[in-house]
């Protein structure tokens, strides 16, 4: 995830990144506009630390374990522009502290755990840095030097990581780095830490790591990056009442140098064996798991299992809030018993995210409850909708079994038993649910206007809201102020009741995610979308990494169709430092391209790789470029301008709970 800028404290800060109205503060709200918690809320959260074993101490001691060193402070600024990359001082308000009341006590139990920061001693020749950034790095002692596990999101957090770690565990070289699967934060942060490489570091990825990690926010990635702004709170202070934790870890870092780098070897099959720095590490490949590309390796001197993702310390994603794939619970169930009939003597377990654990035992009984957690959310899914069952029933049903909704790293901190069904749903089915009066409904707006008018008007709505939400209903308010927002978008009291609705949801989710989408919604309804869109000037290293022929499928996916009707240009760019060239042409308002240049296009653009990004990332204007002297140009300017015209460039600031 790439962003322009992080807002991390003050409601001053939000007000001037965002646009619109804003509704008037209600007494009783904080000073960033979030509602007390109400009496229903105070008692459903209540219910939930009665229901769980919340007093159990037993994850602290193991987090806390081995623990070499804190830093006094951990805030990490961006050496050229100054900006906060990460600021993990700004959780302070965690520790030690009892669960608010704003704060379903399960995910303040979590956040508390995630919020240990430091260099700890997993066991002889393992060590962790922990909260440096949403994943954690692990430093695997070689022969000549550090094998280093997941080298985190942005370079300037890994490498206040690995400075920390070299401050306190001696001035040795990287002489391998894994990366265990294909998201951003496992590898985005690689530069922190190579410049420390020796001239020989092996650099190990899974099969069909660089294409899957170079193109997941290419042709998605304006409505990805959006939605992961409300996934993880971008927004929302860090507070009692606003962002506390993901889940998974803190959050990630919204800004900082995102970089890639090439591995040197791959694994492409289970059991396969390398030997690195004097490091004998056997993998298990598990593609399609948790990340398209990923794998879990075991370390038999060590007698330590690292799990990646595919296990960890919460029930993890199906599908993702911020949009994605929907991922296979069945493949990923059997991934997990694979590992513990191959892996089952690890005397250690340690994760890209969260805590270790200890004892052969223990983590056998932690995996097999994995692995059941991920097929029984599919079994029970398929079981439910083969009596037909839409998704949203099932989502409502679906109840975990007490053997594992006792167990709090099968708990529902990143994902959830609701929204993960759906996904297993969808993997099957679809969106389509059988009912027809799904299959082509009126656009939320226009269905608004319908329902408000069927329900008696605006004030009638809002009447018969009020009192569902003194009476707690809080999701049927939701789905029911909806409408009227998308009816009315300009009706400030229904704006300020469902702000008011977003939050009670919001304080009394146990997933990280699902409460931030519910205080970032309110927040936005408070105070208008951002004005500041998506910035791609960051993630310059990554970018050159990407073919090309991946942002020529991204203009076609944004080609306007009005704006080119009927035109049959064809045009051709030509990379004079890479030697290539794409034809691009136009057919029934379709945009296609392919590698080569045709004898007969209208233009042809010749330039650099370089000055190509910075027109993808906005820091060279096409106008601008086009009529300056860094690239040529033959053939038809005007053809050429047209085309690029009709290409929309969407920056990420239209509203999410409010009609466009």
């Amino acid at each position: 995830m790439f962003y322009k800028k992080v807002m991390l404290s003050g409601a001053v800060t939000f007000l001037a990144a965002c646009g619109g109205s804003q509704l008037a503060v209600e007494e009783g709200a904080d000073e960033h506009g979030f509602t007390a918690p109400t009496e229903h809320t105070i008692r459903a959260n209540q219910a939930v630390a009665d229901k769980l074993p919340i007093a159990d101490q037993s994850d602290f001691d193991d987090a806390a374990r081995g623990l070499i060193a804190s830093p006094e402070s951990l805030v990490v600024t961006h050496p050229e522009t100054g900006e906060t990359v990460w600021n993990h001082d700004a959780f302070a308000f965690i520790d030690g502290a009892d669960a608010p009341a704003s704060v379903n006590p399960s995910l303040w139990r979590q956040a508390q755990l995630n919020n240990q920061a430091g260099l700890f001693k997993v066991t002889e020749g393992i060590y962790q840095l922990r909260a440096f950034d949403l994943a954690n790095l692990t430093i695997i002692e070689g022969d000549k030097g550090w094998v280093l596990v997941d080298p985190l999101t942005s370079k300037e957090t890994a490498e206040a990581a690995i400075n920390f770690a070299r401050e306190h565990l001696g001035e040795k070289p990287v002489t391998g780095i894994l990366f265990t699967h294909s998201h951003i934060d496992h590898f985005g942060g690689v530069d922190g830490v190579l410049q420390y490489a020796a001239d020989d570091v092996r650099l190990v990825a899974p099969v069909g790591f660089m294409e899957e990690a170079t193109s997941e926010n290419v042709m998605a990635g304006v409505p990805m990056q959006r939605r992961a702004g409300f996934m993880y709170g971008r927004y929302l202070p860090r507070s009692p009442r606003g962002h506390v934790d993901t889940g998974l870890g803190k959050e990630p870092p919204f800004v900082g140098s995102i970089g890639i780098a090439e591995p040197t070897d791959i694994i492409t099959e289970t059991g396969q064996t390398l030997v690195v720095d004097g490091v004998e590490i056997v993998f298990q490949n598990a593609p399609g798991s948790e990340a398209p590309a990923e794998f879990t390796f075991y370390l038999p001197k060590h007698k330590a299992y690292c799990g990646g993702e595919v296990v960890s310390r919460n029930m993890h994603n199906l599908y993702t809030l911020r949009g994605a794939k929907v991922r296979d619970a069945l493949k990923w169930a059997a991934y997990i018993d694979e590992a513990v009939h191959m892996f089952g003597d690890a005397e250690v377990y340690f994760g890209t995210h969260h805590w270790p654990l200890w004892g052969s035992e223990n983590i056998r009984e932690f995996m097999y409850a994995q692995r059941d957690m991920y097929k029984y959310l599919h079994d029970q899914t398929m079981r439910l909708a083969s009596w037909g069952a839409t998704p949203n029933e099932i989502a409502s049903q679906i109840q975990m079994p007490e053997t594992l909704a006792q167990r709090f790293a099968s708990r529902g901190y990143y994902g959830t038993p609701m929204h993960n069904s759906k996904a297993v749903y969808q993997g099957y089915f679809g969106w389509y649910d059988g009912n027809p009066a799904n299959l082509h409904p009126l656009p939320e707006a226009d269905a608004g206007l319908k329902f408000v008018e069927y329900m008696g008007g605006a004030d009638a709505v809002l009447e018969k809201a009020q009192s569902d939400f003194d009476n707690g209903e809080y999701r049927w308010v939701a789905q029911v102020l909806n409408k009227l927002v998308f009816a009315e978008p300009d009706n400030n009291a229904a704006k300020a009741l469902l702000a008011k609705t977003y939050d009670q949801l919001g304080y009394q989710a146990e997933s990280g995610p699902w409460r931030d989408v519910y205080l970032s919604a309110a927040y936005e309804l408070r105070h208008g979308a951002p004005e500041e869109g998506v910035s791609l000037s960051n993630a310059l290293e990554l970018m050159r990494a990407i073919p090309r022929d991946k942002f020529f499928e991204s203009m076609a996916a944004r080609l306007d169709p009005e704006k080119i009707d009927g035109k049959t240009t064809k045009v051709a760019f030509t990379f004079t430092d890479l030697g290539e060239s794409y034809t691009l042409w136009l057919s029934n308002n379709v945009l296609h391209h392919k590698t080569g240049k045709d004898d007969d296009v209208d233009a042809e653009l010749a330039l650099t790789h370089a000055l190509f990004l910075k027109m993808v990332t906005g820091e060279a204007g096409i106008r601008d470029t086009l009529f300056g002297d860094d690239l040529q140009l033959s053939g038809s300017r005007l053809k050429l301008l047209a085309l690029l015209n009709a290409i929309d460039k969407p920056d990420g600031t239209y509203a999410l709970v409010t009609p466009e």
